[in-house]
């Protein structure tokens, strides 16, 4: 391209190029680039003059070489397909009429800080240091598909949609980046998709804003972060899917807004994470799936948790802040199925730190929930094992009962004596032995073999030896469950 081709403001930007000097044809600092359509022909710079000088522009002896253009409207397409330059590109506050083809393209650097874009095609394209996206405003999708960025993706403050097209507004797929994916107050209407992407470093989605109701807000199926997710009040309408993802620090959802009614709001399922944070957050709209995940620290407030949870296989080795049996055991019961394991996990987790009394309740409800899915005989059994020792769990209640009862047969067998099978070798007749004789069914006191009552009192007998019967085989059943699990 000859610059005599070129307009005054062409020119310039030709001419700055070669020392890696700065263009700038803001009027202020305050300019909006998305009002860029209306911008003259003293700020207008075609895409293909662009194109000429990163892929083979003039070069001067002992300088560097690099593109530092802000303010610049636009036009036609900046096509740098399987391109390839080795100087900084920073083309920011500017507004592009045309979608950018980067698709292949290498860059060193690449920002578009503060610009306003109808899209990007950038899929597989290489960074060797760090691409800004900063405060970008996009109404297309993005696509970095199988991108490598060697240095940082920044998107802090971007504003993404795409308003005619049913694609993601942001494609991150199996993307590999060398540091931080640092995107903190991001807005998105529509899906971001991380699926398969590795970064090295932190993913920053803190104060983002998910917008996509009814359908998956923010996929990141196997994502492969080097250290934490922080997402920090985020506001998400749809489904957050961090299904088989790895996580070796934390993802926080502190201060979130996590919202998808009649659907999965979160879903961390078959996902290994080493803290997971829900906490001081509204209440989850949605279904918690937390199914398979392996986790090392639930950090869990109990008011977080949405009406229907799924937790099947989940496993965690501490369970964080502490709280009382009764105020964790709505997470087991709001799983439509019965899940042993949700409830031995729990338990653990409450002998891990000495609360043996919250041990004992979860599994007391362990056995209660069981009950629901039994025949109605054993629902009958396990009723009677509730009642009269809580499965065992609840042993002084076994006393009780039998103090209760030997107090009754004691008052009234002493207002009517039983009358002596043989009265020359009958002993003395002492109504409470002859009450426990009838209770306990392996002791004998030589009551109950000496003494025969008649009418009611023999009703009264039948019932002590009965009931003495299904107190000792519960309180037998309760105390072998429990040294089963000691």
């Amino acid at each position: 391209m000859e610059i005599n081709e070129l307009t005054a403001a062409e020119r310039r930007v030709w001419r700055a190029f070669a020392t890696g000097t700065a263009v700038d044809f803001r009027a202020g600092d305050d300019e909006d680039a998305a009002e860029g359509a209306r911008w003259g022909p003293e700020r207008t710079v075609r895409a293909s003059v662009l194109r000429a000088l990163l892929l083979n522009g003039p070069q001067e002896p002992g300088e560097i070489a690099a593109l530092k253009l802000a303010g610049a409207r636009i036009t036609g397409v900046l096509d740098l397909r399987y391109g390839a330059t080795d100087c900084a590109v920073r083309l920011s506050h500017c507004h592009f009429h045309e979608v950018p083809e980067l698709y292949g393209a290498r860059f060193r650097q690449l920002n578009l800080s503060h610009s306003a874009l109808p899209g990007l095609i950038a899929a597989t394209v290489r960074v060797e240091g760090v691409l800004r996206l900063t405060d970008c405003t996009i109404t297309g999708p993005v696509r970095l598909g199988g991108a490598h960025i060697s240095g940082a993706l920044f998107l802090e403050g971007a504003r993404l949609s795409a308003p005619d097209d049913p694609e993601p507004v942001l494609r991150l797929h199996h993307a590999e980046i060398g540091d931080d994916l640092w995107a903190p107050g991001m807005r998105a209407e529509g899906q971001v998709q991380l699926d398969g992407a590795a970064v090295a470093g932190t993913v920053n989605l803190e104060g983002a804003r998910f917008h996509n109701p009814g359908a998956t807000a923010l996929s990141a199926l196997t994502l492969d972060a080097g250290s934490d997710v922080r997402m920090r009040q985020v506001r998400a309408e749809g489904r957050i899917d961090f299904r088989g993802c790895r996580i070796p620090g934390r993802l926080e959802l502190t201060l979130s807004r996590l919202s998808n009614p009649g659907g999965t709001a979160l879903r961390i399922s078959s996902g290994t994470v080493g803290e997971l944070w829900l906490r001081r957050s509204e209440p989850v709209e949605g279904i918690l799936n937390l199914r398979r995940a392996r986790l090392d620290v639930l950090y869990l407030d109990p008011g977080v948790l949405p009406e229907r949870v799924f937790l099947s296989d989940l496993t965690y080795t501490t369970l964080t802040p502490h709280e009382p049996a009764e105020r964790r055991l709505p997470m087991l019961e709001r799983d439509p199925r019965y899940e042993p394991h949700a409830y031995e996990q729990l338990t653990a987790a409450y002998r891990r730190i000495g609360d043996d009394y919250a041990a004992r309740l979860v599994q007391l409800a362990k056995q209660r929930r069981l009950r629901t899915t039994r025949a109605w005989y054993g629902r009958l059994w396990g009723y009677v094992q509730d009642v009269t020792v809580g499965y065992g769990f609840r042993p002084l209640r076994a006393a009780v009962w039998l103090l209760s009862l030997l107090a009754i047969g004691s008052i009234a067998f002493a207002a009517h004596h039983p009358r002596p099978l043989k009265a020359s070798e009958a002993p003395h007749f002492n109504p409470v032995f002859y009450s426990l004789d009838l209770l306990l069914p392996v002791i004998s006191f030589g009551q109950e073999d000496a003494f025969a009552p008649d009418g009611w009192y023999q009703y009264l007998a039948y019932t002590l030896i009965i009931t003495g019967w299904i107190l000792a085989t519960t309180v037998v059943t309760g105390v072998t469950r429990s040294v089963s699990r000691q």
